[in-house]
């Protein structure tokens, strides 16, 4: 692994060719995101179990850092619905100072990732454990609004999603017809709005008609059923002071868990926020800066009353399709959310619950990929059954839980694939070198009498380290010289090496003499550091077939 610290931020490298064509378009793009990423901050700061201001100050100020700092030239920062329901349950079980806590702990592991340059490690996370969890979370999230999207008097929605739901059903004659229209025409007017202007955000203009709507039939009509955000919340523009928690050993033992989840899930999705703009503007972000940014991120925004934060996809496609080019538009996307923070927060108090239910169904039909998950299940069995448990164990028990046990699976699979991949077999009277063959030299290596050759075509691991006892059983001959060719040998491990060293003990009791051929150099070396040859003898390590069949020779003509 190379030592070497790989933080180069793309603010730095973009402004050496920088110019005010592209500081214009970086401006109009900013202020475009910006107020695209007003409505969802506040809609995912209450479904998180927060005050909405705290949304907007993790936008804020995690926006900022993350396009500061960050390895993306376009990558957009702030609160995502992935980590809605992490949030939540934290909060539900530690309290928002556990959160704080585990955030801050969020951002050192995403420091450590990126220090470690473990962010392309992280791209290899198995594609159904992606779509499955995202998936998942994305109809908890609609699980989660169905309650304000109906206006429903229900005093304690239950957290058990089996248990929720049928909480809705018994409780559906209670709903509000009035708030279900605002919610359902919130929905309706996001969906279309993109048809007439793909400038103007559906969410943003979802909340200003919805909210004129009910401020004049409060006035006018007398209809006060509909719960607003002032009704829950008091509502506030006072930038909160840096708060440090108090952190002591038994509270990180106990947030190690929740913590490393947030890491987890933030490292991929900014890394696949990333992937995806990469793909769109022909460039290559650093994945290991980006975790080193999305880290100082998580850092600083539970220290400033916010909540954990990574990249953005949607934002950040829109600031792409608004001619966003450098670092510069995330910041002054930021910029513009800290002045409509300032001026205009106060006028948030109106903004009726049953829209911003609206705005986060219309997040989780777009999070949940539906026509991926179709895709995935017309995979082979193994896909889908790692697919289906993390969706299913997402949605009735945890992300936590989920993204462990889809990790254990698909682990399990992938060895149980590679296993499969390694071969071991026996050749048979002669052998035909591929090499000479290439070369037009026909010549047929013949195997003397005495001999055995065993061949390993794959990776000898853990995974396949019993191969040659079963090969050895089904034959059950006792030659005078095993011969094992190991030139499509690319590794070894401490196991195969110890059934290596297994059947050389077995064959010397047998009288049995052991040659290696074809080992290639790294083979050669990690089995001469744990002492394999001792056994063997260097004699008998052969670089070639031809050299350990004349070996072999060797060997039989002495015991005879």
């Amino acid at each position: 692994m190379n030592s070497k610290l790989d933080f180069k931020p793309q603010l730095f490298t973009t402004l050496r060719n920088y110019n005010k064509k592209t500081l214009m378009a970086d401006v109009m793009a900013g202020i475009i995101v910006g107020i695209v990423a007003l409505p969802l901050a506040i809609a995912f700061g209450i479904a998180s179990g927060v005050t909405p201001e705290k949304g907007i100050i993790t936008a804020i100020v995690a926006g900022f850092i993350i396009s500061l700092l960050g390895g993306s030239k376009v990558q957009i920062g702030g609160p995502t619905g992935a980590f809605i329901i992490i949030i939540y349950g934290i909060i539900q079980q530690y309290g928002f100072e556990g959160l704080t806590i585990a955030t801050l702990m969020a951002g050192a592991f995403l420091i450590l990732f990126g220090v470690l340059h473990l962010g392309t490690i992280i791209k290899f996370i198995p594609y159904p454990i992606v779509v499955g969890f995202t998936s998942g979370i994305a109809v908890t999230i609609f699980t989660t609004q169905i309650k304000d999207l109906f206006g429903l008097s229900i005093d304690k929605v239950p957290s058990d999603f089996i248990e929720k739901w049928w909480c809705y059903i018994c409780n559906f004659g209670t709903i509000d017809w009035w708030c279900a229209a605002v919610g359902i025409l919130s929905v309706v007017v996001i969906a279309v709005t993109p048809k007439f202007s793909k400038k103007i955000p559906g969410s943003l203009v979802a909340i200003i008609v919805m909210t004129v709507a009910v401020l004049l039939l409060k006035q006018f009509a007398g209809v006060t059923s509909i719960e607003t955000i002032g009704d829950r919340f008091s509502v506030s523009n006072a930038i909160p002071e840096a708060h440090m928690p108090t952190i002591t050993w038994d509270t990180i033992k106990e947030l190690v868990q929740p913590a490393l989840t947030i890491a987890v899930l933030g490292a991929i999705e900014s890394l696949l926020s990333a992937t995806v703009a990469d793909g769109v503007i022909g460039d290559h972000h650093n994945s290991n800066t980006e975790l080193i940014a999305q880290g100082v991120a998580n850092l600083a925004s539970p220290i400033f009353g916010g909540i954990p934060a990574t990249g953005a996809i949607a934002r950040t496609m829109t600031n792409i399709n608004n001619g966003g080019k450098s670092p510069i538009a995330g910041i002054i996307h930021a910029v513009v959310l800290l002045l409509i923070f300032l001026f205009f927060m106060p006028l948030a108090k109106y903004i009726p619950m049953a829209c911003l239910a609206g705005v986060l169904v219309i997040v989780s039909y777009g999070m949940c990929g539906w026509r991926s998950f179709l895709s995935l299940m017309k995979n082979p069995k193994s896909d889908v059954t790692v697919l289906l448990i993390t969706f299913f164990l997402t949605i009735i028990f945890d992300l936590t839980v989920a993204i462990e046990v889809g990790l254990i699976i698909a682990c399990l699979l992938f060895m149980k694939r590679v296993s499969e991949v390694t071969d071991v077999k026996l050749i048979e009277n002669e052998i035909n070198e591929e090499s000479d063959m290439i070369k037009g030299n026909l010549e047929h290596l013949t195997i003397p009498e005495g001999v055995e050759v065993y061949e390993i075509n794959g990776p000898f691991f853990f995974g396949a380290g019993n191969r040659f006892e079963e090969v050895m059983a089904a034959f059950g001959d006792r030659p005078k010289v095993r011969i094992i060719r190991m030139r499509k040998v690319p590794f070894v491990d401490s196991t195969g090496i110890h059934n290596l060293t297994n059947l050389c003990e077995m064959s010397h009791k047998d009288g049995i003499q052991v040659v290696l051929s074809g080992v290639n150099p790294h083979v050669h070396a990690a089995l001469g550091k744990a002492g394999f040859y001792e056994s063997v003898g260097e004699e008998n390590i052969c670089s070639h077939i031809k050299i350990a069949l004349d070996r072999a020779k060797e060997i039989v003509g002495e015991k005879k």
